[in-house]
């Protein structure tokens, strides 16, 4: 599947080095005023090459809208979008055309397949998430008109933890990192493994500001579900925590229950979701990305006829793609909130009316 979204619906297309990649919106309502500045800034934050922190694989990632705008506004039909490759080196690839990469998606989509695109991992490298960046900057543009805000940071990057959230700092970091206190230790961790020719993995905040009540499906569709779903099929990502996440099992039933008064709740355990609909307060997510598998030590593997092999990578990769993947997860999440914003319109009969009596 290329499609993400049952009311506002994301496809993507491309692969890391064909010759574009992109996206095609559906389900975006008539009269939003496109902001392509915004668009691009939000692309900008993701973009590689920006410091020694990322890949030096540089590319401008200038989006182009193909269709679905006139005069500045949305005209309710597709979107679409797209972003050229410009700074390939398919070259680098040549040693791995018939070799799997560990820890990469070379073997199994080689088994499923029959058959890949060998250079930079084609339709599985993290390149295309530029896609999911792209419209989910369109979904924040729709968020911003009922207030909802969605923001994210490193909370982690290997065992240096973050004990600050400052969101405005992460803006501004090199890292995206939240704790103003802890990036130095932070950035060294990750230059020491970049100079080792190895790679550290890293974690993702992100906090979702004045969702309404009600959002989310009672079973199939749970808020919390989908959620869980957008961030895991970031490329990376291996676990998705909502609000206290795995340390709920060290708490009791009263430390656990948030407790509510006539202004709100008192705590926020349940990370803004009970029963899978969202209940008013803020929405709490972790996100958890492995170590980049692209690292420049010789590894032992296996060709395509199974027989072993060693072999030592080229090519320019991030030494903690949990960097880049900070805007990608807020993409993904304002995503899901804009599809279950469309979805809750007609879960009570008042709404029907208000739109057509």
């Amino acid at each position: 599947m290329n499609s993400f979204g049952q009311r506002f619906t994301l496809t993507t297309f491309g692969e890391s080095h064909g010759t574009a990649i992109g996206c095609i919106l559906d389900g975006v309502p008539a009269g939003l005023e496109f902001d392509e500045k915004f668009i691009q800034s939000e692309l900008d934050r993701r973009k590689p090459g920006k410091s020694k922190f990322e890949t030096p694989r540089k590319e401008d990632d200038k989006i182009e809208i193909l269709s679905g705008v006139f005069e500045g506004k949305t005209t309710g039909t597709s979107i679409s979008m797209v972003i050229y490759n410009n700074n390939q080196k398919s070259k680098d690839y040549s040693n791995v055309k018939d070799l799997f990469r560990p820890g990469h998606g070379d073997f199994t989509y080689f088994h499923k397949y029959g058959i890949r695109d060998y250079r930079g991992g084609g339709r599985s490298s993290a390149r295309e998430t530029a896609a999911r960046v792209a419209g989910g900057a369109v979904a924040k543009l729709l968020l911003k008109q009922v207030g909802i805000e969605v923001f994210s940071g490193i909370r982690s990057i290997g065992n240096i933890v973050s004990e600050k959230t400052d969101f405005d700092f992460a803006k501004e970091s090199l890292i995206c990192s939240l704790d103003p206190i802890k990036e130095e230790a932070q950035k060294d961790l990750i230059e020491k493994v970049r100079k080792d020719h190895n790679s550290i993995g890293g974690s993702v905040f992100v906090k979702i500001k004045n969702t309404p009540k009600g959002l989310g499906e009672p079973m199939y569709n749970k808020l919390d579900g989908a959620l869980a779903e957008a961030m895991m099929g970031i490329n990376a990502v291996k676990a998705v925590e909502i609000g206290e996440g795995k340390d709920s099992v060290f708490l009791t039933g009263y430390e656990n229950n948030d407790q509510i008064r006539s202004d709100g709740f008192l705590t926020n355990h349940a990370g803004g979701i009970l029963a899978g609909i969202s209940n008013g307060d803020d929405i709490d997510i972790n996100i958890y990305f492995k170590p980049t598998p692209s690292i420049f030590k010789e590894l032992k593997t296996v060709d395509k006829n199974n027989k072993n092999a060693d072999f030592l990578l080229k090519g320019r990769h991030d030494p903690c793609v949990a960097i880049r993947g900070s805007v990608v997860c807020e993409s993904m999440a304002a995503l899901v909130i804009a599809d279950m914003l469309l979805l809750n319109m007609s879960s009570k009969l008042e709404n029907i009316k208000k739109v057509y009596n």
